[in-house]
């Protein structure tokens, strides 16, 4: 029995050992299957907490739909002609924002064949190219695999710049990214997610938006770039400086040949058509438009204060002030684009000539050991700490590395503090300015030279006028019942009571006798100065400002000459003055503001005068004189150098030591201005040859009329002509300027002496006062109307 039982037992032991081997290897099984699942199940749980951290913002802000609807980058305030065309910008960033409408297809066509393919198809993360990339990048290895982000995680990435988690950096950002992108695409639909990519996105030097980089690189609005240049832009993305077109053109080149095969490859251009384009040069035209560079940087300067104190009493929608620098706002101003380059470059052209004279002219001398005050001036003038001018000076001895202006190019140097002063006094400059007289409307301004050196307005800059001011002086003369006919003595006299004070003629000629047309376009200052004292010193100033001068006018004879202090912008505009029939003119230059989407919030009135403060027979009569300085007179250049067609009136202008060169160009739809000289009034030519105003001034203006008559645009302003005066005026206007002693001795000629005898004995014809009240002219109804107009202002 007992070995039956052990036989049972054992028997019983064999299969359970035989099972229980089975259930081993069953159960060294199952922990295996076990432990994955289980790890596959964390990693997912930790994965959704992953996704939920991120989504919910916990690891970093997530915007919200909210948010992306009211996407708001730093957009630069635009300021553009009267045509339409960008003066420069004031900005943080500078960028500009353009709509899908506004850029051309091949834009479109070369961003999405070069940076996604699959745009059209995803909503925001393409799987594909993110499967391509794990496999290719990650498992493969290969460089050549593409990325993986979309158009639309792309401008995630723009707008909300990445943040550094340490090791979680990548997946953190990875996953924000495509949250966003995913976000983006159920707000906007492709084309406005194109438009936000193109007006986000970096470009070389720099810059931001479609815009910025075509106006740039090609010098066109995004909607006309062709095949290549679009390319050439897109091309950049990759690494905009690396394949910046300017810098690194072979580089640019290879890389917008890749962008025309990809193209190709997308079916968005034909093969046949990609060579073609791939023949073309890289056909760069370079425009830098910023705040200091580009046609207006002084323009945009002078207005940026009156759109200060818009931005400050104006909201917008949200009730916030609106922001000069960042709100993107579009002013449109009365600049034509095309004249304010003519000025700009009129201004340039010259100028760079005229220095080297300039140079050559003192190469042998110094100026400043002739004249030490010079440095002494300029040194004391940035001196803030109170120090002594010698332990001041003791400063400038060291040496500095710094950048030069030259008309040559920018020069890097190792210079003196002292010598950088020198170079910088020596530096000869201008202002020009053009105004619409019967309009009033402001066409060209140039400040300066170079604004990233010379920061001074010279357009806004009192200096004195010399001749420019005569013209007033003969107006106020014609207003006073002088006739024009009336032949003044050309004598060197002495002002007794005016401290023995004694005018002189530029040629030191003192022969004969000059009507106001021929002392005017000679530039008698003998004659002027009588002709002021005839007139009235009081009543010229009057009249002065009336025409809107506002400087201060010393009360004294030497006014005849410009010793006045007056700005090339006041002078000009009472000129216009003169050209609208005596009707004052102030100078407007703003006509709207826009937000950034092209809603006007705010239009510009002005107001212009609407009543003479002279006769306009006396305006036309004193145009009808300057037509003689450009015809025969100082200002004949205009003529003979630049051949300038058409009626044109002008007047040069030079002041003592030769230290101010000035010239006014009229013509009957234009008032010009240009001042030259340097910023210290002691750094001059000698010789009256260089420095006067036809050789210094007149220049430019005839540049600019040159280049302007040229452009088919204005070509038609050279035919319109000047308003004349009445017959009887031009009779007296058409007597010759100037006549010996002889003529004068067997003619009766109309005298200024008569003038002088009635005014200091009363005879039978009467004191002049009274013969002047006795008469029914035109004179006498425009100085009653004038008397109305001052009681109405």
């Amino acid at each position: 029995m007992a070995k039956k039982k052990t036989n049972t037992t054992t028997s019983s032991r064999k299969p359970v050992k035989k099972n229980s081997g089975k259930s081993k290897k069953k159960n060294s099984k199952y922990p295996i299957w076990q432990w994955l699942w289980k790890s596959a199940l964390v990693l997912f749980l930790l994965g959704c907490l992953f996704f939920i951290l991120v989504f919910l913002g916990v690891l970093g802000p997530v915007p919200s739909k909210k948010q992306l609807h009211q996407i708001n980058n730093p957009l630069a305030s635009e300021v553009y002609s009267a045509d339409g065309k960008i003066l420069g910008r004031y900005y943080i960033e500078n960028r500009s924002y353009a709509t899908f409408e506004e850029i051309s297809p091949n834009v479109i066509n070369a961003l999405v064949a070069t940076e996604d393919a699959r745009f059209y198809e995803h909503r925001g993360i393409d799987e594909i190219a993110l499967a391509r990339v794990l496999v290719k990048s990650i498992i493969l290895r290969k460089d050549n695999s593409g990325g993986g982000s979309t158009i639309s995680q792309q401008i995630a990435k723009n707008l909300f710049p990445r943040v550094n988690y340490g090791p979680l950096s990548m997946p953190v950002n990875k996953l924000r990214e495509a949250i966003i992108a995913y976000r983006l695409e159920r707000i906007y639909n492709k084309y406005e997610i194109l438009a936000l990519y193109l007006n986000t996105v970096p470009f070389a030097e720099n810059t931001y938006g479609i815009e910025v980089a075509a106006e740039r690189f090609f010098s066109k609005s995004p909607k006309n770039l062709d095949v290549h240049e679009a390319a050439v832009i897109v091309g950049m993305l990759k690494a905009n400086n690396y394949y910046n077109p300017r810098t690194h053109p072979d580089r640019a080149l290879g890389r917008r040949n890749v962008v025309i095969d990809l193209m190709v490859t997308h079916n968005y251009l034909s093969a046949e058509k990609a060579a073609v384009y791939k023949e073309k040069p890289l056909g760069v035209k370079y425009r830098l438009i910023s705040y200091n560079q580009g046609p207006a940087p002084y323009f945009l300067e002078m207005i940026k204060p009156e759109l200060m104190d818009w931005c400050e009493a104006h909201t917008n929608e949200k009730g916030d002030k609106y922001n000069l620098y960042t709100d993107g706002l579009k002013i449109t101003t009365t600049l034509d684009y095309n004249l304010q380059t003519y000025a700009q470059q009129a201004v340039k052209e010259y100028m760079k000539d005229l220095q080297k004279v300039f140079d050559n002219h003192w190469r042998n001398r110094d100026i400043f050991k002739e004249n030490p005050e010079i440095i002494k001036s300029a040194v004391q003038n940035h001196n803030h700490s109170g120090s002594s001018y010698s332990e001041e000076l003791k400063k400038y001895d060291k040496k500095i590395n710094t950048t030069l202006f030259t008309w040559d190019g920018l020069e890097n140097r190792d210079v003196t503090r002292l010598d950088s002063l020198k170079h910088y006094l020596k530096i000869l400059n201008a202002g020009f300015i053009a105004i619409d007289p019967h309009n009033s409307t402001l066409k060209a301004w140039v400040g300066g030279i170079d604004y990233r050196f010379f920061k001074y307005d010279h357009v806004k800059a009192p200096r004195q006028t010399g001749s420019t001011f005569k013209p007033f002086v003969y107006l106020t003369a014609l207003e006073e019942n002088i006739p024009a006919d009336t032949y003044f003595p050309n004598q060197y006299k002495v002002y007794e009571e005016y401290n023995d004070w004694a005018p002189r003629n530029s040629h030191d000629d003192y022969e004969g006798y000059y009507n106001m047309k021929g002392a005017l376009a000679k530039s008698i200052n003998t004659v002027s100065v009588d002709v002021l004292l005839e007139a009235g010193i009081d009543e010229t100033i009057e009249i002065a400002r009336d025409l809107g001068i506002s400087s201060d006018l010393p009360e004294y004879p030497s006014l005849a000459l410009g010793v006045a202090s007056i700005s090339l912008k006041e002078i000009v505009e009472a000129y216009a003055g003169i050209v609208n029939d005596g009707v004052p003119v102030e100078s407007n230059y703003l006509v709207e503001i826009a937000d950034k989407n092209g809603k006007v919030l705010h239009t510009f009135k002005h107001e212009s005068g609407y009543y003479p403060v002279v006769a306009p027979e006396n305006c036309r009569a004193i145009i009808n004189m300057m037509e003689e300085v450009t015809n025969t007179g100082t200002g004949r250049g205009i003529r003979t150098v630049y051949n300038i067609p058409g009626d044109f009136a002008g007047k040069t202008g030079t002041t003592q030591n030769n230290s101010d060169g000035w010239f006014i160009g009229i013509t009957p739809d234009l008032v010009t201005g240009c001042w030259v000289g340097a910023d210290d009034p002691r750094v001059h030519f000698r010789t009256t040859t260089y420095g006067q105003g036809a050789y210094m001034a007149l220049p430019i203006v005839g540049k600019f009329f040159y280049k302007t008559y040229r452009d088919r645009k204005f070509a038609n302003l050279a035919t319109h002509t000047f308003q004349q005066p009445s017959e009887e005026m031009l009779a007296m206007l058409s007597e010759p300027g100037y006549r010996d002693v002889l003529d004068i001795q067997k003619h009766d000629f109309n005298l200024a002496d008569i003038f002088r005898r009635d005014r200091e004995k009363p005879g039978e014809l009467g004191n002049r006062k009274k013969v002047e009240a006795e008469k029914k002219d035109d004179g006498q109804i425009w100085k009653k109307i004038k008397s109305i107009f001052k009681k109405k202002k």
